[in-house]
Order: structure tokens, then sequence, then C-alpha cells
């Protein structure tokens, strides 16, 4: 094989198997031999059962995913030629992106390269990470070359998957590619051609890929941090945000974006990634960090506007039961990564509030694991509550309305609806 060529029959392996891999996995494996890795045993035998935790994927999908193999054995990876390393990117308690899940998988993925192999990176990083942190793990466990005649080959094209979002998933959302050469590029490039209808976007390198991708999030974050900002002046104001966002939302080229909670494993941690490297070349962000310091202040906001609205109302919160109605980081969709409505949770037990968490899309083991929280899967009481908090407006929660809401509550409760979801004039606060 000429080494200017990638592989001419794609073998691929998927490192990491969650809510970006998973349908990536699939939907390959459509069309070509796939081997879903994933260090979590219990993850792959549950795919294996034909259920997705995440259900991102639908048991029809993973039945005739017909060139898939599922698997947590490393070895299994070493007749593959092509590997998309899926892994999240999470950041530590201060903040500092945390490469540890990326590192490891280089780990794997490096034990078993061989002369002629390429190795495609999905998961969000800072612009030169690839190239910098990912490729001397991979030279380092393979004893291979980067981008040698007896080496290996890389390429980035970073996910673009929305938790929960049925309408946009992998195949439907244009894919941006790049590779470390003008071949492995092509090869990358026309791989992801081959399934994603949307077609594809060839980046001139590997640094521009990835700083396309973690500029989407955080202009994202910048424009929520915005109209949060502006909700926060306008409850001072005595004026309702939601109003004059549909009054602002005539104007043609007004952006239609709503306050509320910034969470998850992309809006809420991509701008750190490209903070920190900033940081590092002397450059200090200030519209970007300011942005992250809004949105992170909004649960304890929340929190806040709710035990002051109960003492308007004469409701002693020490020791009131306050319900929060959704746990997961978004509606409809059981994520709980980096979710905000901690934050919340968090504030009002400085107030020595009992609260009590009701969630029927998330794992309550998760949930305990993560967070030490354990949700109820639905509310077991009726007309208790001197609070209630929709913090994430799944169907279950908004498809009657507010009146099966309220009547959660006893007969002087705050209801905050955090997302305005509600008709106007049923809840007691809103952002």
């Amino acid at each position: 094989m000429d080494y200017f060529n990638a592989p001419q029959s794609p073998n691929i392996a998927v490192i990491g198997l969650g809510y970006v891999g998973l349908p990536l996995a699939v939907e390959f494996a459509r069309h070509l031999p796939v081997t879903g890795f994933d260090i979590h045993a219990g993850r792959i035998n549950e795919l294996q059962q034909g259920t997705d935790s995440t259900r991102e994927v639908e048991p029809e999908a993973l039945a005739t995913a017909s060139h898939l193999r599922l698997t947590s054995d490393a070895q299994a990876l070493a007749d593959c030629n092509t590997y998309i390393v899926t892994v999240p990117t999470p950041v530590d308690d201060h903040k500092t992106p945390d490469l540890t899940p990326l590192v490891r998988a280089s780990e794997t993925v490096g034990a078993a390269l061989k002369p002629g192999d390429t190795v495609i990176y999905e998961s969000t990083v800072y612009p030169g990470a690839t190239e910098e942190v990912c490729v001397p793990v991979l030279e380092r466990v393979s004893g291979l070359r980067f981008n040698a005649e007896d080496g290996f080959f890389v390429g980035y094209s970073p996910e673009r998957i929305n938790p929960g979002d049925k309408e946009h998933g992998f195949t439907t959302i244009t894919k941006v590619t790049a590779g470390s050469t003008p071949n492995t590029a092509d090869y990358v490039d026309g791989l992801y051609a081959s399934v994603v209808i949307a077609g594809t976007h060839k980046a001139s390198s590997i640094r521009v890929a990835e700083a396309a991708k973690v500029i989407e999030n955080t202009q994202r974050d910048v424009n929520i941090a915005l109209i949060n900002e502006l909700a926060l002046l306008f409850n001072r104001l005595d004026i309702d945000t939601e109003e004059v966002l549909r009054a602002a939302g005539t104007k043609w080229n007004f952006l239609p974006f709503r306050p509320g909670l910034v969470g998850g494993h992309c809006i809420g941690v991509d701008p750190y990634y490209l903070t920190h490297k900033a940081q590092q070349v002397g450059h200090h962000p200030e519209m970007i960090l300011a942005g992250r310091r809004v949105n992170d202040g909004m649960g304890a906001y929340i929190a806040e506007r709710t035990i002051r609205q109960m003492l308007r109302q004469g409701i002693n919160p020490v020791g009131a039961r306050v319900l929060v109605l959704g746990l997961t980081f978004k509606e409809n969709c059981p994520d709980l990564r980096n979710t905000r409505v901690v934050d919340i949770i968090a504030s009002l037990r400085e107030h020595n509030v009992e609260v009590e968490v009701c969630d029927p899309w998330v794992n309550p083991k998760e949930a305990e694991e993560e967070y030490g929280i354990t949700p109820l899967l639905e509310a077991r009481e009726r007309g208790v509550y001197q609070a209630v908090i929709l913090a994430v407006p799944h169907r279950e929660f908004v498809e009657g309305g507010a009146d099966p809401i309220r009547a959660l509550g006893a007969e002087t409760c705050v209801l905050f609806d955090v997302k305005s979801v509600l008709p106007a004039g049923s809840a007691t606060l809103r952002l």
C-alpha cells in the first residue's frame, strides 16, 4: 500500500459508545465492518441486549446494524485500520480541560496501531490538542512515526451531536473534516461523505477544524449569557423578559436565544477549552469568561429568587419542602452531564430548604453516583410543596399545562417556570 494513501477498505473501530460514538458506529455499520469499543462492560452488555440507555439509538437501528461488533476487549481492535475516538472531554473542578479520557483512549488505540492506519478524533478540544497531546501518545505507545511511510496518520472531524434531537442527527448535520496529510484529509472526508447525507466541509488543517468546533458552542454560550444578563436586568425593572424577547423577535435578524441554565457536555464546557488555550498564548479572553460567569451563576439566581418570593408570600424557607422538576441538562433527554440544575439544589439547601427532585428521564443510580442526588421518577405527593421549580420542561411535565404542576404545591406555593414554557400568567416566577 502506498503510504500516502489511506486504507482502501476501511475496517472501523469506534472508541467510546456514548451519545456521540454509538450513533456513528451504528450508521457506519450499515455499510462497513465496525468494532464498537467501550471500557464499560455494562454498556456493552446493554447494547448487546438491544437497549441504549442514552435513547439516541432505537432498538430497531441497533438490530439492523449488521456489521457492528460490540466489545470491551481492547484486543479486538487489532484487525481494524481506521480508529474514530469519541470519548468525552470534560473540565475539572477548576474549569481546566481534563484530557485524561482522551489520553487513555489514545493509549488504547496506540496499542493496536499498524503502519498505514488512520486515527480520527471527534472529541472537542482546543486548537492544537490533537497534534500536541494525542499524537505523541500514539507515537509513544505504538512505536510508529506520525505521517511517516511506515507510520500512522491522523484526522479530525468534530462531533455535532445534539442529545435528544431526533431531527438533527449524525447523518443530517454537515460534517467538518480534516487530515494530517492531503491524502489523509481526502480519505477522512470521503469516509464521512459516504454516510452523511448533509455533506461535508473539508478544512485546510486539523487546527482549523478544532477551532471551528470549539467556537460553535462558545458563540452560543456568549449569546445566551447576554440574554441571561438582560433577564437579570429586566427582573429589576419589573419587565417580563419573555414579552420583551417576543417583541424584539419581530425584527428579521434578531437572534432567538432565551434565558436559562447552560449545562451539558458542550456549551457549558467547550468555552473553557478555548480560554485555556488563549491564556496559554498570552491572551485574556474577556468576553468568553464574562459569559461563563453569567451563565454559571444562573442556578444560584433562580434559587435566590425562589427564596425571596417565598418570603414575600409569608412562607418560611427553613424546613420548607421544595420540589425541583427535572435534573437532566435539557428536556426530553436522559443526559446528566454538567447539568446546572444541581446549582439550584445546592443553593436552596444553603437556606435549609428540604429539596426533592423528580425526573422521569434519568437513571437514579447514575444521578446518585454523579451528584449524590436520588430523584423520584414521579412526584408521589400532591398539595405539600411550598415551592415548585420547573427546571427542565420534559414533555411529561408540561403536556397538561400549569394546573397539574400547581396541584403539587400547597395552598400557598411559589411556581417558578424557568424556561417560560407554561402559559403566560400561570407561574409565579419565570426568567
